[in-house]
């Protein structure tokens, strides 16, 4: 059985640019193509793009997911894996859910706050193990060590960098800036910078991190207005940051 590019894109959310996007760099062709040009996606497609979706959920960029491909050739137990990653954040939010109904009932009691309660599922260290084993122990180093090196008052401020290009974004977007244009480009410079300030850039970092923003829609939605679809949003924040870095990357 075969489904065609546009199938998967329906199915998935992806745009059939960002599937073509996926074979130009190696990580997933089309089991065949059509005389009129159309791409084909047989089983084995369909079970290496079900992989890649979630590899992207999980933050990684193009180059990672195609090294966990390449280094993971048995399906079944990389989807084990998968799986096993997805039931355990799956359990952390319900963790969190639960502390913040409790935090809400104890405030609305007059009750005090049990910390223990309270930062229940809010450890971001607990996938340091699986981090470590994937990706080395540096990168989770790297990162962590970052992170809490920062003031409580540098945190804030780097978390609201984020949010005013995001806001910027849906501005331009809103305004109909071109994504080309002075405005997206000079937002999607800031953007950038922002990037920098926890991890090295590069050209295919930042197309990649783009294509992840349409791919994944919790990326999306941080660039989206309450209540709009996050896709167009998305992919003009994609391509201003694709136009970006391949002027000055």
């Amino acid at each position: 059985m075969e489904w065609s590019i546009q199938e998967i894109a329906r199915l998935t959310g992806a745009t059939s640019r960002t599937l073509r996007h996926y074979d130009d760099v190696g990580l997933l062709a089309p089991s065949r193509t059509g005389p009129n040009g159309q791409r084909y996606y047989d089983q084995a497609g369909l079970v290496r793009l079900q992989r890649i979706l979630l590899l992207r959920q999980f933050g990684l960029g193009l180059p990672a997911v195609a090294e966990v491909l390449d280094g993971e050739k048995d399906e079944v137990v990389a989807l084990r894996r998968h799986l096993e990653l997805l039931e355990r954040e799956q359990d952390r939010i319900e963790r969190q859910a639960e502390s913040i109904r409790t935090t809400i009932r104890r405030i609305e009691r007059g009750e005090p706050l049990m910390a223990e309660e309270a930062l229940d599922g809010f450890d971001h260290t607990q996938y340091e193990k699986e981090v470590t084993q994937r990706w080395g122990r540096d990168a989770y180093e790297k990162g962590d060590r970052w992170w809490r090196s920062l003031t409580p008052e540098q945190k804030n401020e780097i978390k609201q960098q984020g949010l005013d290009v995001a806001q910027d974004f849906a501005r331009a977007k809103q305004a109909g800036e071109p994504a080309h244009g002075e405005t997206a480009q000079e937002i999607a410079r800031r953007h950038v910078h922002w990037l920098s300030l926890s991890t090295e850039v590069s050209r295919g970092y930042v197309i990649g991190l783009g294509e992840m923003y349409v791919a994944d829609p919790r990326f999306g939605s941080y660039y989206t207005p309450d209540g709009e679809d996050p896709t167009p949003y998305a992919e003009y924040v994609r391509d201003a940051l694709t136009v970006y870095a391949e002027n000055n990357l």
